[in-house]
């Protein structure tokens, strides 16, 4: 499902426009990217929680020479699954 999938099917649910879903979208979007940023944590309880990680330095190797090499400390996005979703990619 792409988001124009996903905001008829949106609109068909709720009875609001397809356009209207579609801001909704991207304001949900907006608000999602903004708060990961500052490092907040976002929750849709029973469905996913999304924060944002410090990945610490770390040394790695070139895949190719087998030179090892400094993976400088980052941030990153993680991402768990909650009870619904689990259930939903389960079948029940």
């Amino acid at each position: 499902m792409n988001r124009t999938d996903l905001a008829s099917t949106i609109a068909q649910r709720t009875g609001v426009s397809a356009k209207d879903a579609t801001s909704v979208i991207t304001g949900l979007n907006d608000v999602i990217l903004e708060a990961i940023g500052r490092g907040e944590k976002v929750q849709l309880p029973g469905l996913l929680t999304i924060e944002r990680v410090e990945r610490a330095a770390r040394t790695g190797r070139n895949p190719q020479t087998g030179e090892e090499l400094q993976i400088p400390a980052a941030h990153a996005a993680k991402v768990t699954a909650g009870s619904k979703l689990k259930a939903a990619a389960k079948g029940k």
